[in-house]
């Protein structure tokens, strides 16, 4: 095979995988990459956002799956990633959360963690994961720490799960209590939509975040509540809290990446999206379609080496020498005639 070469600088293509090429931002304005915001940040630790929390600074949280995704969303300044196991309906296509694979969630908690290596990564350990046994619970939430390169584990709880909390604040994994509105526990009540509807509820929510932080829980995320409910979890807790559709009281804000951009067809009435990232999405697939017909695909192409001869000779084929000689023994017979 021919050496192929970059046509715009002649030398021989680099023997890069395309994770390092696309991660590999080309430069503007000096060496700054594309979407960098000045220099790189400390990583965001459970101190960072408890001093976020003590100084009253909100923190952005975004659910995402995958480390393209992850490495821009670090960039535009996002402190803490959710590697949420609502990737089973948003990346899977499955209807329900509960049908996220364990191995799967791993692995996507892991490439979170690559991508976005300063953010805070946490793993949202997936339906029957911790529910079965407090030692499968301990196990699987180790592998989200080892393997998945998390920084800390989430588990849709209440506070008749609280000795699970210390097991696992004792094994020395961080926990993050997520209270409220339970999408794991969705078949109880027919689908997806909030819990929280009376002061009962709401008492009960409240109750279920303190005692998650008596259990060692490093951080509460509270799911579809009243704003009020999530203002009293904030002034009777000191751990910082998490909210989405649950008022602007919480420490932080979370919401699904695609529903935030755009790409949800049904997306939740607590997600305003910020952009319409499905219709640009769309105009590009069209462009795509249109410059494939019209046989446009653009981009640079690959030129032979300089010192190569821009022929290509197929097996079989003669060469030029090889031709010459052929065309002296013709004509020698000939003569000979």
């Amino acid at each position: 095979m021919l050496p192929a070469c970059d046509s715009s600088s002649g030398n021989p293509r680099a023997a890069h995988s395309y994770t390092e090429r696309v991660s590999a931002s080309p430069p503007v304005n000096g060496d700054r990459p594309v979407g960098a915001q000045g220099p790189s940040r400390k990583p965001v630790t459970i101190r960072t956002l408890r001093a976020m929390a003590a100084r009253a600074e909100p923190f952005a949280c975004l659910a995402c799956y995958d480390a393209t995704t992850a490495r821009w969303m670090e960039r535009a300044g996002v402190h803490v990633l959710l590697s949420g196991d609502s990737a089973a309906e948003v990346i899977l296509g499955q209807p329900r959360t509960i049908h996220m694979p364990m191995e799967v969630s791993v692995a996507l908690t892991a490439a979170l963690k690559r991508g976005a290596p300063s953010a805070f990564v946490i793993a949202d350990m997936p339906f029957m994961s911790y529910q079965a046994s407090d030692a499968e619970a301990i196990r699987n939430a180790g592998r989200f720490m080892t393997e998945g390169l998390a920084d800390a584990v989430k588990l849709e709880i209440d506070r008749s799960q609280t000795r699970l909390v210390r097991k696992l604040t004792r094994a020395g994994i961080p926990v993050c209590a997520h209270v409220g509105s339970l999408p794991q526990r969705a078949a109880l009540r027919g689908g997806y939509g909030s819990t929280v509807r009376t002061r009962e509820d709401a008492a009960d929510v409240v109750q279920d975040a303190i005692e998650m932080e008596r259990a060692g829980a490093v951080l509460l995320l509270i799911e579809a509540a009243p704003d009020d409910v999530a203002h009293e979890i904030v002034q009777r807790t000191k751990v910082p809290l998490i909210g989405i559709g649950a008022g602007p009281a919480c420490h932080g804000q979370i919401l699904v990446f695609h529903d935030l951009v755009g790409l949800s067809d049904h997306a939740p009435r607590f997600a305003e999206p910020v952009d319409a990232l499905g219709d640009r999405l769309l105009e590009a697939g069209r462009e795509w379609v249109t410059r494939v017909a019209e046989r446009r695909i653009g981009g640079r192409g690959y030129e032979f080496e300089p010192e190569k001869p821009a022929t290509i000779r197929t097996q079989g084929a003669e060469s030029d020498e090889e031709r010459a000689v052929r065309h002296r023994r013709g004509a020698r017979a000939a003569s000979e005639r």
